[in-house]
C-alpha cells in the first residue's frame, strides 16, 4: 500500500513559510523542536495547530534538514537585516530617557498653567 501525505507548509505571499492554515511559522516549530520540545508540547504551547500537523513538519525537517537549514539561515539573514535598518532608522539608544524627559517637560508645562494631569 503506497499513501501519498501532504506537509501542512504553506508559503506566504511574504516568503515566510507557515504551518498549515495558521500564523505559526516553520521556524517556531523548528526552533522548539531543536530545544528539545515534544510535538505535543509544540502542540499545546500553539493551539492553532494540529497535533498530527506538528508531527508531519518534524518528519519534513528530519527527512530535509539541509534545506530547512537554509531555509532558517536566510530567514535569520533577513531578520537581521531589519534589525539594523529599523536601528539605523530609529537609534534605539537613550529611549527611555528621552521618552521620560519629553514626560517630565509635559507635566512641567501642565502644572505651570494650573492644569492637572
Amino acid at each position: 500500500m503506497t499513501t501519498t501525505v501532504t506537509v501542512p507548509l504553506t508559503i506566504g505571499e511574504d516568503g515566510v513559510i507557515r504551518v498549515g492554515k495558521t500564523r505559526v511559522t516553520l521556524d517556531t516549530v523548528v526552533y522548539a523542536f531543536q530545544d528539545g520540545a515534544t510535538a505535543e508540547e509544540i502542540a499545546s504551547q500553539y493551539p492553532s495547530l494540529d497535533l498530527s500537523d506538528v508531527y508531519l513538519v518534524i518528519a519534513y525537517y528530519l527527512k530535509h534538514r539541509a534545506e530547512v537549514e537554509t531555509y532558517l539561515q536566510e530567514r535569520e539573514k533577513i531578520v537581521e537585516e531589519v534589525r539594523q535598518l529599523n536601528e539605523s532608522r530609529f537609534n534605539p539608544v537613550g529611549v527611555r530617557e528621552r521618552l521620560v524627559s519629553r514626560q517630565q517637560a509635559l507635566s512641567r508645562r501642565h502644572q505651570a498653567h494650573g492644569m492637572a494631569h
